[in-house]
């Protein structure tokens, strides 16, 4: 019910933008007012939930580390698996958020005649790395939709994303990745049953949306006819704050339009809010200097104490009577 609950949502997404934009000629609805709405509350959105992980105390150093700490002059530490100061993190979340370092030390275990063994599992690593390598392609490329003169810096990214020269259009690479990348990424969700049961719809959703797009995008593109120059057009005014519609353009534009303006909406509410959370996640961006700084919980509220001298003066006569050694009069 999680899977086909996912899918028929996205479904569901996509007819409605093909009755709205190709039937009722709501052109206006989805090409302006769907994707202005989602851009606000994706901003929003993004802006309070950074804001709410912003203002979240951090009472512990609890960074999660791998390597050696640093500790007596003569023990090598590992300044970018433990790092101590500022620098050995910058350079530790540069390599988790371009290369996804840690996901690469990922291992499985599994049971082999009725031993436990621990081996390598790096297909996770590498279908998480082409996913989002390709999404990144991809969104940089379609700046050029929304730029004039189209910088030599897109020009140059997409001579190299089409550097096979395989058809007409030509083809993209990552176009080909990503569909690769969210397809893997999905079966293992599916396949795997240890994964499938701990699988939420919140987790099967993002996936089959983000595989409507990229299908919808490359219909678009290589099957479908689409008016690119009125899509610049669009694109462009929309930028602008004065869009303009041209007939041409055809519905399954606005169907990817619509599944665009629903994961903007959705990301900052969803999963898929990691982008923005890895930069504020205290198991990554602290440093592990717990034996040069003291760190003092900020939740700690003051507590009364009552010191001995205190209690000896309030039971003075107490214990005295019971014959019991008094301090003060000692």
């Amino acid at each position: 019910m999680k899977i086909w609950s996912s899918l028929l949502a996205v479904i569901a997404l996509v007819f409605i933008a093909w009755v709205g934009a190709g039937v009722l000629h709501l052109s206006t609805f989805f090409g302006i007012v769907l994707p202005y709405l989602a851009l606000i509350i994706f901003l929003a959105g993004f802006l309070l939930r950074v804001i709410k992980w912003g203002k979240s105390p951090v009472p512990f150093c609890i960074p999660t580390t791998c390597g050696q700490q640093e500790s007596l002059p003569w023990i090598k530490p590992n300044k970018i698996e433990n790092p101590t100061t500022t620098w050995g993190v910058i350079w530790r979340m540069i390599l988790e958020i371009t290369l996804f370092r840690s996901l690469f030390r990922n291992t499985a275990t599994e049971k082999h005649d009725g031993n436990l063994a621990i081996g390598s599992a790096k297909w996770l690593w590498f279908g998480s790395l082409l996913f989002h390598w390709s999404m990144l392609v991809i969104i940089i490329r379609h700046l050029r939709f929304f730029t004039e003169p189209v910088p030599v810096l897109i020009q140059g990214l997409e001579f190299m994303d089409s550097f096979l020269q395989i058809g007409i259009p030509l083809l993209y690479m990552t176009d080909v990745f990503i569909v690769l990348a969210l397809s893997y990424l999905f079966l293992r969700r599916v396949a795997i049953p240890k994964v499938k049961y701990i699988s939420q719809a919140a987790d099967y959703f993002p996936l089959l949306l983000l595989l409507g797009v990229a299908i919808s995008g490359i219909l678009m593109r290589y099957f479908f006819r689409v008016d690119v120059v009125g899509v610049k057009e669009l694109a462009m005014g929309l930028v602008t704050f004065r869009p303009v519609f041209s007939a041409e353009i055809g519905p399954i534009f606005y169907i990817h339009l619509t599944l665009v303006s629903c994961l903007f909406a959705y990301f900052p509410w969803s999963k898929l809010m990691h982008a923005g959370g890895i930069f504020m996640s205290p198991t990554r961006n602290l440093a592990n200097n717990s034996r040069m700084v003291r760190h003092v919980n900020p939740w700690n509220y003051a507590v009364k104490t009552h010191t001995y001298d205190e209690y000896e003066e309030e039971f003075r006569d107490k214990m005295k009577k019971v014959g019991l050694p008094l301090e003060g009069e000692g």
